[in-house]
């Protein structure tokens, strides 16, 4: 039954509540304190950056073996960040009782920089998948995290926010989908339309252009910052976005507009959903401008950002709601750059 409602389009709100609960660490949004310890220094200093790391994760009893892993494309280079995202991988199963518990693979959004005005990018970025979250219950929920570094030798490093992402097979297993199995390009017609312009208005609202729901980077496979996952092997696929830092609401310095699109900021909205999908975006639309209190309130409840960041982040998505404030408004502003 829930799959056949989440097919005709249900809105999130009648589709949230027939979602299974995700797994301990994703069940609240209350920040963690861990520590890892292994050689983080020559994690951040690894020079290609394709290394693993032992480590062990310490969380309230709990000392879990890991390997860690840089990650990311524009994170990864050292010119953009001196201490890249983190892949985790338990090397064991984290028992019953622990926040990790049913943990296997983990991707940890990390500080980038050692200046802490890095550390409001990071909760930008977290507070944008929290709205997705309002809005479908098909989206990669997260876990703020305080992290404490500490060297093998037992020498305390930094202390840093950052932010746990849920697996993609724990997003299909708990909407009662599975990850789709695709190749590098899939056609427009696969997608389902109702997600797909969900998907794009939100990306409007945010400034995000960083994203593709048809094929990957070149050499990659399907999809560029989004990922499929779909009630069954065959089509309709829903595309899931993720990584959000080159949006403008987080507003990142390194964050420049994709190649090939023309504008000249990220903070530069441009509507890139597809005109198949016009009459969906309507309805996508409506459904996002009655989410509109639950979005702003959002950001007054990450801790730790700062109330000058929630001022900019908060002004720069209600200029986006005036966009859409009517069905006349989104055809003006949006649905006059859909893709053919």
């Amino acid at each position: 039954m829930k799959r056949l409602l989440i097919a005709l389009g249900l809105s999130a709100a009648a589709t949230a509540a027939l979602a299974a609960p995700p797994k301990p660490l994703f069940a609240d949004d209350q920040p963690i304190h861990i520590t890892i310890k292994g050689p983080i220094s020559r994690f951040a200093s690894s020079e290609d950056r394709k290394n693993t790391f032992p480590a062990t994760i310490t969380s309230g009893t709990d000392n879990l073996p890991a390997q860690l892993s840089p990650r990311g494309i524009t994170r990864l280079r050292k010119d953009t960040c001196d201490f890249p995202p983190m892949r985790v991988d338990f090397t064991g199963n984290p028992p019953a009782t622990s926040i990790f518990a049913g943990q296997n693979r983990l991707k940890l959004v990390t500080h980038c920089q050692s200046n802490p005005g890095f550390q409001q990018y990071v909760l930008l970025e977290y507070a944008t998948y929290r709205l997705y979250n309002l809005l479908s219950p098909m989206s990669f929920r997260v876990r703020l995290a305080q992290v404490d570094y500490v060297e093998d030798s037992g020498k305390t490093g930094t202390s840093r926010l950052g932010f746990f992402i849920e697996d993609l097979g724990d997003v299909a297993h708990r909407n009662e989908m599975k990850e789709a199995q695709v190749g590098a390009r899939i056609p427009v017609a696969n997608l389902n339309p109702s997600d797909a312009a969900r998907f794009a208005v939100f990306q409007y609202m945010i400034s995000n252009l960083d994203w593709a729901m048809q094929a990957g980077p070149e050499g990659d496979a399907c999809c560029h910052n989004s990922r499929l996952i779909s009630a069954s092997a065959a089509p309709p696929w829903t595309t899931v976005p993720y990584d959000f830092d080159y949006s403008g609401l987080v507003d990142a310095p390194y964050a420049a507009p994709p190649e090939g699109i023309s504008v000249s900021s990220v903070k530069m909205r441009r509507y890139r959903g597809f005109c198949r999908h016009n009459a969906e975006a309507l309805k996508a639309a409506a459904d996002i401008r009655a989410q509109k209190a639950a979005m702003m309130a959002v950001f007054t409840q990450i801790p730790q950002l700062a109330e000058s960041t929630r001022k900019k982040a908060t002004a720069f998505l209600d200029r986006s709601f005036n966009d859409i404030a009517t069905d006349d408004a989104v055809t003006k502003n949006l649905l006059k750059t859909c893709v053919n």
